[in-house]
């Protein structure tokens, strides 16, 4: 059973959280599971009065936990998985070990510029191992010119349902595009590449060692492509596949391995600088916002900002047919249950993957949650908050910035799918995570991870500033003006 999953088995009052077998013990890590319970003194003996009352010991004999409640709780519902070591990196050091250790050149699908955006999307639906398809220039070509993944597919679907906001030297392209798919002629991927604005192409040879890319990953890069001396491609690297390794292998490294029993409030990872958009959005306010902000994934919050699920670019493979367009239409609420009911067809049980933490959980728990739900990020929350009309005070106090609704949208023809309430009148027990304060990320991780081992990787924000997409009819508060912000978007 994934250890990052809540089953459902009725409504409020019979809600169940499945609780795995704890993980073994960690070489050298001292899990914080084992200091939350309350210490007693068993050196005081309780009064006759206060056995026969059923009474709590006193006080006096009781240490205060460091931990609160739900982050105790939290930790005991949601365990980190099990790591799986491989004995070939036992007794070496990480730096040392070669990246093409680390892929496989089973996860490289190719396509060429001329193959049409249906035929990509096909090529990327079935390769689930790494979400991404290279682009060459032709079929005898062995150089990558680009890649297609969901960031793209995303951007492509916005401009031919006629929801993108292109800049002014872009809107005939976007037109043509989408008068071309209406009209169903086949568009080869050359024609789109305008409209898929990514990071730079990064390409390493496989004898290099982890310690160039995790400078690189840590630096906000997403992923390398590894190629072999002849520069034939040989494997594709993630950061999530990066942190996968760290996790599994962890216990190889020390320098790595010492982090994870710590907080994530005292490594001093994550982000206060939150981009969220609200449950009762319309769905393409989410994909645009995703868009034009280059992120792979945004929190959905409630009206008082309790984290009520989690919408990313890789969804998007749920809009690739004609009959689901209607959805774009619906709330995120309403995609975000789609969302479940699609994970409960595969994995054949009801289940809501967890993408949140708190400032009280350690690294370790932080990072078996990104690997067990294959997220790029994880969002940091508080205690909930109880009802909207009772708001919980954040500790760490960000500032909500509510820009006014996009007047942009065009409404679409076809079924209309079932609706659900807004998010302000669902039932506490669809909140539970807590209050939105921060996000977590894969580069956060990996940043700390080299600057932990003395290499220097270079500002993250570099590489997001290059991925955020600028749009004149978009409204959006600046996000850098203030430390402490959160964008919400409704």
């Amino acid at each position: 059973m994934d250890p990052n999953a809540v089953n459902f088995r009725g409504g409020r009052d019979s809600q169940e959280a499945s609780i795995s077998p704890p993980p073994p013990q960690r070489t050298g890590s001292a899990s914080s599971l084992h200091k939350s319970g309350h210490t007693i003194n068993h050196s005081h003996r309780a009064s006759f009065a206060e056995n026969l009352r059923g009474l709590p010991p006193s006080p006096r004999n009781q240490r205060h936990p460091s931990f609160t409640q739900a982050a105790i709780q939290d930790l005991l519902n949601h365990p980190p998985a099990p790591r799986q070591h491989n004995p070939r990196f036992a007794g070496r050091d990480w730096r040392d070990v070669a990246i093409g250790e680390l892929v496989s050149k089973d996860d490289v699908s190719w396509v060429e510029m001329n193959t049409s955006v249906e035929d990509a999307t096909m090529t990327l639906l079935k390769n689930t191992a790494s979400n991404v398809v290279i682009v060459r220039e032709n079929a005898a070509s062995l150089a990558p010119v680009s890649t297609f993944d969901y960031n793209d597919l995303n951007a492509y679907i916005l401009v031919v349902v006629g929801l993108a906001h292109p800049s002014d030297d872009l809107v005939e392209l976007y037109d043509t595009i989408a008068q071309r798919a209406q009209a169903r002629v086949s568009i080869p991927l050359r024609d789109i590449q305008p409209i898929c604005r990514k990071e730079s192409l990064v390409v390493l040879q496989g004898d290099e060692d982890l310690a160039k890319v995790i400078e690189v990953f840590g630096s906000g890069v997403h992923r390398v492509l590894v190629t072999n001396h002849n520069g034939e491609v040989v494997g594709i690297l993630s950061q999530l596949k990066l942190i996968e390794f760290f996790w599994n292998e962890g216990v190889n490294f020390r320098v790595i391995d010492d982090l994870y029993p710590r907080l994530l409030r005292d490594v001093g990872v994550g982000s206060q600088q939150i981009i969220a958009i609200n449950a009762d959005s319309p769905l393409t306010e989410a994909l645009n916002l995703m868009n034009q902000e280059g992120l792979s994934s945004v929190a959905v919050v409630d009206s008082v900002l309790n984290v009520v699920g989690n919408i990313s670019t890789t969804d998007v493979k749920l809009l690739t047919n004609a009959t689901s367009l209607p959805l774009l239409q619906n709330s995120c609420l309403h995609f975000i249950s789609v969302i479940l009911t699609e994970q409960g067809v595969e994995k054949g049980k009801d289940s809501f993957p967890v993408f949140y933490v708190n400032p009280y959980s350690t690294l370790a728990h932080t990072v078996a949650k990104l690997v067990a739900t294959h997220s790029h990020r994880m969002w940091i929350v508080e205690s909930a908050s109880p009802s909207p009309s009772a708001p919980g005070t954040p500790s760490l106090g960000p500032t909500v910035l509510v820009p006014t609704p996009s007047s942009s949208q065009t409404s679409l023809t076809g079924t209309h799918f079932p609706s659900v309430p807004p998010a302000s009148t669902m039932p506490s027990s669809h909140h539970l995570s807590g209050r939105l304060i921060g996000v977590v990320t894969l580069t956060d991780i990996l940043n700390l991870f080299a600057r932990s081992t003395g290499l220097n990787p270079s500002d993250p924000s570099e590489q997001r500033a290059r991925r955020r997409r600028s749009s004149s009819s978009s409204v959006r508060p600046s996000i850098e003006s203030s430390r402490a912000s959160l964008d919400i978007r409704r």
